[in-house]
């Protein structure tokens, strides 16, 4: 199973992303051509539900949160339905205003939280996104990546059964003149076994680290003298090919590139923020933290949640 990698800025980044998008929106839908006139203003009033006012630019807006195929919609025949929906929201909102549910302190919190969610998208889209502009990406790309040499790849085939002696068996029948292929077919638990255990190449950084290690040591046409253990069970390897992969192109790393440029951005950000403000942090009960003589010990290093996976059985 190849590897899906994540990063600590996951959650900034789904906002930043989403802050992007709603000022990359398709260009919103104009009023109907028989209502437009030299005089019509930059954002007009297109509604009134009681005193509270629909601008052009409420109905506008509403176009990000389309699908794709309702975007590519006529505008006299897109316009109707947006204002529509915009005049049922106003409607919801005085009935949930007259009920008083404006003074609910969960709805409060919410509404703070909306508020709080809309200004951190806003600061990441002006501080962020303009760092991370096709340009500065291809910057990026000519700096780090361009002609430099391509991560080491193997290929590589294994059998997967679920305890050590099945694998030491099979490990003998190898060294004994036996077809690997043959015997991925016959014993491997694993879904590729039906096409030899064969895993095609791949990085060091794609499979699980203890699969990954004993892949690397090989040579090509050796296998592992001993079973290697993962959580899937007891892996028999058995290298084809080594190979340098070339570099990516800006294509293929386009996507990594522009997570990685943001991530690094964001933290920026953040870390520009946490040095405005005063930081207090209590206890989970509410209580001020005893002052402690000693440090508190650190966690050991170990796999993150972005920790190489292993071929899946």
């Amino acid at each position: 199973m190849r590897t899906m990698r994540l990063t600590v800025a996951a959650v900034a980044l789904a906002a930043f992303s989403t802050a992007a998008l709603a000022q990359t929106a398709p260009n919103p839908p104009p009023a109907p051509a028989e209502a437009a006139t030299p005089t019509v203003k930059p954002d007009p009033v297109v509604a009134k539900v009681d005193k509270a006012e629909i601008h052009l630019s409420d109905v506008s807006d509403a176009v990000a949160s389309l699908p794709d195929q309702y975007r590519n919609m006529p505008a006299p025949m897109l316009y109707p339905m947006l204002l529509d929906q915009a005049v049922d929201r106003k409607a919801l909102v005085a009935l949930a205003r007259r009920q008083g549910l404006d003074k609910d302190p969960q709805v409060q919190r919410q509404l703070a939280l909306a508020e709080e969610m809309a200004l951190q998208n806003a600061l990441l889209a002006r501080m962020v996104g303009p760092q991370v502009s096709e340009q500065a990406m291809h910057a990026r790309y000519d700096h780090d990546i361009a002609g430099k040499p391509g991560e080491e790849e193997v290929h590589a085939r294994h059998i997967l059964v679920a305890d050590e002696d099945a694998a030491k068996k099979i490990i003998a029948e190898l060294k004994a003149g036996g077809d690997f292929a043959a015997l991925a077919k016959t014993h491997s638990t694993d879904p590729g076994g039906a096409q030899g255990g064969d895993l095609g190449f791949f990085k060091k950084a794609d499979m699980l680290p203890e699969f990954a290690e004993a892949a690397f040591a090989l040579q090509p046409g050796q296998i592992t003298d001993a079973p290697v253990h993962t959580r899937y069970g007891w892996h028999v390897i058995k290298v084809e090919e080594r190979r340098q992969a070339p570099p990516p192109t800006f294509e293929q790393a386009h996507d990594e590139l522009r997570e990685q440029m943001i991530h690094e951005d964001v933290q920026k950000v953040v870390q520009e923020a946490i040095a405005g403000v005063t930081v207090t942090k209590f206890n989970a009960d509410g209580t001020v933290p005893k002052p402690s003589n000693a440090a508190a010990p650190q966690p050991a290093a170990g796999p993150s949640d972005a920790a190489p996976q292993p071929p899946k059985p």
